[in-house]
């Protein structure tokens, strides 16, 4: 029996309209957008789990500071806004803003890496490994076993192996690698977190070999949330302070505000040393825009500077996690296979558990996306071997990811459990008729940018 959810922490005072396509109407919408969740159009979704990023909703506090919004080109006072909201929160002296967070990615791995580089992960995720691949390095995985296990019920499916990581470092060489980034949370591995205590170990053996520690920190706030419900050593500690706790092991993070942050647009990059700030400036005005804008309006930046603030609010963020909880429940009972335990930001069904008729060289996630928008009009996204599969250079073989997952990415703010009880029901329908499903789908068309092969891709449908 699936608990009761708390309701919402918050009261509607403006509404968007959303319609329901008919079946016909989804099928040309699938026509059109080649099969590709990227290529539909937001009017023909009812529900759009998409991604959460930039799509949830703003505070009444967050549209007033818009108005606050000074848009100087150089030292506008929202810029000092963002900076003294970046060291209440999370203690970092220096802020880079920059228009999302693949921006800080570009600007982070273009200024520090080169070509034959090794840049030790958790798991990174797509934009982050494209990132990567631009620069000619690799990113080499180093999450522990259990996150290749989507069943296996582990509280910090996230965490480094540190073992690995020490012997990533011993093959490759400490002068190949110029960074260790940690993604908390772990979105290609099913949203799972990490744990303070592995942040700090990690963080020792950065120190022990003289390297820079990164945290991708799009989902600080949730993670630390975990954290606070499952690591005993820190449940008697404000969700603020464990999020500066975890900040502290970090040299420097990247971030895309537009995911725990709660704004629209934007990203930064924050750190500790001057050094480090004066080398990463020239390539952000290169490509952002000056120091203190980074591509992003004043108003922007005051949005970014409360939401900073509102995103460590318990009440707002045990809801948050109990929704994303709750759409899992309901899967759960109607036996749906996910990543186990759920996620703070998504559901990430295990498509290869859902469809085991379908080859991984078929795309059995990316066929799911299709039969869930056919179903309920509800757009979720295909990471598996569309997303993450690379064809090794030496060989020309493809490497297939371990993992097959399609992801529902719950907006913040944005849904009610309503609607999370819709999406489930459409699922629990497709996953009842998941036999009658007998097709795979090839690649027409993608762009020739290692990485981003799904963003772009024309899918075409095939019996199998």
């Amino acid at each position: 029996m699936v608990e009761r959810i708390m309701p919402e922490p918050f009261r509607i005072k403006m509404v968007e309209p959303v319609r329901v396509p008919d079946g016909a109407q989804r099928e040309k919408a699938l026509e059109i957008g080649h099969c590709n969740m990227f290529g539909l159009r937001s009017e023909d979704i009812y529900i759009d789990l998409l991604t959460d990023s930039g799509t949830g909703a703003m505070s009444k506090q967050q549209w007033a500071a818009l108005m606050r919004g000074d848009e100087a080109y150089a030292g506008a006072d929202s810029f000092f806004a963002l900076k003294n909201a970046v060291k209440d929160v999370l203690g970092f002296d220096y802020v880079i803003p920059t228009h999302q967070g693949r921006a800080a990615e570009n600007v982070v791995f273009g200024t520090l890496a080169k070509k034959g580089d090794i840049i030790p992960f958790n798991m990174p995720f797509d934009t982050t490994r494209a990132h990567i691949f631009n620069v000619e390095a690799e990113p080499v995985d180093c999450v522990i076993d259990e996150a290749f296990e989507p069943e296996v019920q582990h509280p910090f499916k996230g965490n480094v192996d540190v073992a690995k990581l020490e012997r990533a470092i011993a093959e490759y060489g400490r002068e190949r690698i110029p960074l260790i980034m940690i993604t908390v949370t772990n979105n290609s591995g099913g949203g799972q977190p990490v744990s303070l205590e592995n942040l700090r170990a990690v963080s020792g053996v950065a120190k022990k070999h003289g390297i820079p520690l990164f945290l991708d920190a799009a989902r600080m706030a949730e993670n630390a949330w975990f954290i606070k419900m499952r690591e005993e050593s820190c449940r008697n500690m404000s969700l603020a302070a464990i999020l500066r706790a975890c900040m502290d092991t970090a040299d420097a993070i990247t971030c895309s505000a537009k995911k725990d942050p709660l704004v629209n647009i934007g990203g930064m990059i924050c750190c500790r040393t001057e050094a480090l700030y004066q080398a990463l400036l020239p390539r952000v005005i290169l490509f952002e825009g000056f120091a203190t804008y980074g591509g992003l309006a004043g108003r922007d930046l005051e949005a970014l500077a409360q939401g900073l603030r509102e995103m460590t609010d318990e009440q707002y963020m045990a809801h948050r996690v109990a929704q994303v909880k709750y759409l899992g429940d309901l899967l759960e009972e109607g036996g749906v296979p996910f990543v186990k335990p759920t996620g703070g930001h998504a559901i990430f069904i295990d498509a290869a558990a859902f469809l085991p008729h379908i080859p991984q060289t078929a795309y059995p996630a990316d066929v799911l996306s299709i039969e869930i928008y056919r179903e309920g009009a509800i757009r979720g996204i295909g990471l598996g071997a569309l997303a993450f599969a690379i064809e090794d250079e030496k060989t020309g073989k493809l490497i297939l990811p371990k993992l097959e997952l399609y992801r529902l990415a719950i907006n913040r703010r944005t849904y009610t459990n309503s609607h999370m009880e819709y999406v489930a029901e459409s699922i629990v329908n497709v996953y009842k008729r998941r036999e009658k499903i007998r097709y795979g789908l090839k690649v027409e068309y993608a762009p020739p940018v290692k990485g981003l092969h799904h963003f772009l891709a024309h899918l075409k449908p095939y019996t199998l």
